[in-house]
C-alpha cells in the first residue's frame, strides 16, 4: 500500500505540473497562430523535444518492456522501428511537407491534388487512425490507475479521459511546445534513473539465474497470483502449486485455468507462462527462433513502424512550428537522437522483470512490468519512491500522446470538413474524439500495448504513406489514384484486424500476415495508387508544376509562403482548425 500511495502521488504531481506549465507558458499567446504554430519560430532542439514528448506513448514507456519480458530479443524490433520511422520522415517528407504550408494531412491532400472529396476521405482516415492510436493509450492508463489505486479498469479509463479533456478544452495545451517538451524530459528521467538504480541493485543482489540457460524462469520467492481472466498456460517443467481446491500438479504442456483462480507458487518453482510467451530463457534470448515465420513477422513490423510514423495525425503538425524546411529536417534528426536515447532503457526493465516479476508471465499483464519492478526489487520507501517516478513517467506518456491526439482530431473535425470551426464546435468535437476510443478501450484486448499501437501504424503506412511519398516525389499522382490506394490499403488492414478474432496466429504464414499485415498492404496500396493514377493521367491537377516547385525549391529561394494559412488564423480564438 505504501508503494501505491507513492505512485499516486507521482501521478498527481505530473498532472499538476502539466497544468501549471501550460498556464504559465500560454500567457504570451494571443492569436490562433501563436497557439498552433508558436509563430513558426521554435528552435529545432526545442521542437524535437516536444515531438518526442508527444510521440513517446504508452507503447514506448510500458509496452516495449512488456514485450521484452514476454517475447525476448525479437521484441526489440518495435523500438527500432518506432525510432527509425523518423529516418524515413526526414528523408522523404519533413522538409517538403513544411514547405507546402499544410498544417494537417487533409490540408496537404487538398493543396497537392486539388480535390475536396479527397480531403474529406483524408479527414475520415485521420479520425480512424487517431482512434486506433488512442485506444491502447487509454487501456494503458486504465491499467496504471487500476494498479496503483485499486479502481476498476473502466474507472481508470474514464478518469484519464476526463483529465485529457480538461487539458484540451481549457486551453492548457495552448503552450503545446513547452508542455510536451517538459513531458519528454519527465519520461526520460522516469525511465533512466530507475533503470540505473535497479541495475545497480541487481549487480549487488543475490539473484543470479542465468537468462541464457534453457530452463523456464523461476519465482524468486513465495508468490500468489490472481487470474482476472481465463488463461491458457504453457508449462515447460512440472510444477506443484496451490489453489482454492488444494495442491495441484501441472504436467508439461498447456493448461486452461478459469478467471478468478488464486494460485500460490513456492520459491524456486518454474513459472508457467501464457501461451504466446516464450516458456524458457534460452529461446527467449535467441533471435528469430521461429524461422521464416518469425522473420516474416519482423519485416512486417518494420514496414509498419518505419512507414507509419509519417501518417500519424499528431506528428506532422508539429513540423509546422519550424521556420523552414531545412529546420524541419534538422528537427527530425534531433528527434531520432532523443528517441534512441530513451529506447535504450525499457530493455533493462524487460530483462530484470524476467527475474523479479515473473508472475506477470502467468497473468499475461506484462505491460505492468515497469510499474511493479521497483517495489519488487527494493521494497520499502526506496521502492515506493522509484515506483512513484515510473508511475509519473507512464502518466506523462498517456497524457502527452492522448492530449495531442485529441487536440489534432478535434482540430481536423472542427475545420470546414465538418463544422465551421467555432469554439463551441471544437470543444464538443474534442469530447467526441476522446469518448469514442474510451468506449472502445473497455472492450478491446487489454494486453500488449505495443502490438495494439502497431495496428495504427499499419493503417497509417497503408493509407497516408503512399499519398505523401507519391504526392511529394511524383507529379503523376491523381486524386483518384490517391483515394483508391488509401481505400484499398486501409480496407485490407481493417479486414486483417477483424480476422485476428477468428484465426489462430500460430503456425502459418497467412496467419502471421493477418496479425501483422503491413508487409502486404503497403505495397498493394502503392501499386493501386500508381495504376489508377496512370489510368486517370488526364486528371493530373493543372497547377502541379507550381506545387512541386514549392515543395522542393531550397528555402533560400524564398518560395516558402505561409500567408494563406497565417491569414486565416490571425484571430484571437481558443479553438478552430489550426489550434495546437
Amino acid at each position: 500500500m505504501t508503494s501505491n500511495s507513492w505512485s499516486l502521488l507521482g501521478v498527481v504531481l505530473i498532472v499538476a505540473a502539466t497544468f501549471a506549465i501550460g498556464i504559465w507558458g500560454s500567457r504570451s499567446a494571443r492569436t490562433t497562430a501563436d497557439f498552433s504554430a508558436a509563430r513558426r519560430e521554435v528552435r529545432e532542439e526545442h521542437n524535437a523535444a516536444a515531438i518526442s514528448g508527444e510521440y513517446l506513448s504508452a507503447a514506448s514507456f510500458l509496452g516495449v518492456a512488456g514485450l521484452v519480458l514476454k517475447d525476448g530479443v525479437d521484441a526489440l524490433w518495435y523500438p527500432i522501428g518506432f525510432a527509425a520511422g523518423y529516418l524515413a520522415l526526414m528523408l522523404f517528407v519533413a522538409a517538403p511537407m513544411r514547405r507546402s504550408g499544410a498544417y494537417t494531412l487533409p490540408d496537404f491532400a487538398e493543396a497537392r491534388l486539388d480535390s475536396l472529396r479527397l480531403r474529406s476521405l483524408c479527414t475520415v482516415l485521420v479520425v480512424l487512425i487517431g482512434w486506433l492510436y488512442l485506444v491502447p493509450q487509454l487501456q494503458g492508463a486504465g491499467m496504471t490507475l487500476s494498479a496503483i489505486t485499486g479502481l476498476a479498469h473502466w474507472a481508470g479509463i474514464f478518469a484519464v479521459s476526463a483529465i485529457v479533456l480538461v487539458t484540451v478544452v481549457t486551453g492548457v495545451l495552448r503552450a503545446a511546445t513547452l508542455v510536451q517538451a517538459f513531458q519528454y524530459w519527465v519520461k526520460l528521467f522516469a525511465i533512466v534513473l530507475p533503470a540505473f538504480v535497479l541495475f545497480i541493485v541487481f549487480l549487488g543482489g543475490e539473484q543470479r539465474q542465468a537468462l541464457e540457460t534453457p530452463v523456464p524462469p523461476v519465482f524468486p520467492r513465495d508468490t500468489q497470483v490472481h487470474l482476472d481472466t481465463d488463461a491458457r498456460l504453457t508449462v515447460r517443467e512440472p510444477v506443484w502449486l496451490a489453489d482454492r481446491d488444494g495442491t495441484i500438479y501441472l504436467q508439461p504442456g498447456e493448461h486452461d485455468l478459469p478467471a478468478g483462480s488464486e494460485l500460490r507458487f513456492p520459491a524456486g518453482a518454474a513459472v508457467p507462462v501464457v501461451s504466446d510467451a516464450e516458456p524458457d530463457n534460452a529461446t527467449w534470448l535467441r533471435p528469430q527462433h521461429d524461422g521464416a515465420l518469425g522473420l516474416l513477422e519482423t519485416y512486417s513490423v518494420l514496414v509498419a513502424t518505419l512507414l507509419g510514423t509519417m501518417g500519424l495525425p499528431h506528428v506532422l503538425a508539429r513540423f509546422y512550428t519550424n521556420p523552414s524546411g531545412t529546420a524541419a529536417r534538422r528537427t527530425t534528426l534531433y528527434v531520432m537522437a532523443m528517441l534512441g536515447a530513451f529506447y535504450l532503457f525499457p530493455t533493462i526493465f524487460g530483462l530484470l522483470s524476467r527475474l523479479y516479476v515473473p508472475q506477470l508471465l502467468v497473468t499475461g499483464e506484462t505491460d505492468a512490468a515497469v510499474l511493479l519492478l521497483p517495489s519488487e526489487m527494493l521494497g520499502g520507501w526506496g521502492g515506493g519512491l522509484l515506483a512513484s517516478i515510473t508511475a509519473a513517467g507512464a502518466f506523462a506518456a498517456f497524457l502527452s500522446t492522448s492530449s495531442g491526439l485529441v487536440l489534432s482530431l478535434a482540430g481536423v473535425l472542427s475545420s470546414r470538413d465538418v463544422l465551421r470551426g467555432r469554439t463551441f464546435d471544437f470543444r464538443l468535437l474534442a469530447v467526441l474524439a476522446c469518448l469514442v476510443p474510451a468506449l472502445l478501450a473497455l472492450f478491446a484486448d487489454n494486453h500488449d500495448i505495443a502490438r495494439s499501437v502497431g495496428l495504427a501504424f499499419a493503417m497509417a503506412a497503408s493509407t497516408f504513406c503512399p499519398v505523401l511519398v507519391l504526392g511529394i516525389w511524383w507529379r503523376g499522382l491523381t486524386a483518384a489514384g490517391a483515394a483508391s490506394g488509401m481505400v484499398v490499403g486501409g480496407s485490407l488492414v481493417l479486414i486483417a484486424a477483424l480476422l485476428t478474432y477468428f484465426v489462430d496466429r500460430a503456425g502459418t504464414w497467412w496467419a502471421t500476415l493477418i496479425g501483422q499485415p503491413a508487409l502486404v498492404t503497403v505495397p498493394i496500396a502503392f501499386a493501386v495508387a500508381v495504376l489508377v493514377s496512370r489510368a486517370t493521367s488526364a486528371r493530373v491537377p493543372a497547377g502541379v508544376g507550381r506545387v512541386m516547385l514549392r515543395l522542393h525549391a531550397p528555402d533560400r529561394l524564398g518560395f516558402l509562403n505561409d500567408e494563406l494559412i497565417a491569414g486565416a488564423s490571425e484571430q484571437p480564438e481558443t479553438g478552430g482548425r489550426h489550434q495546437r
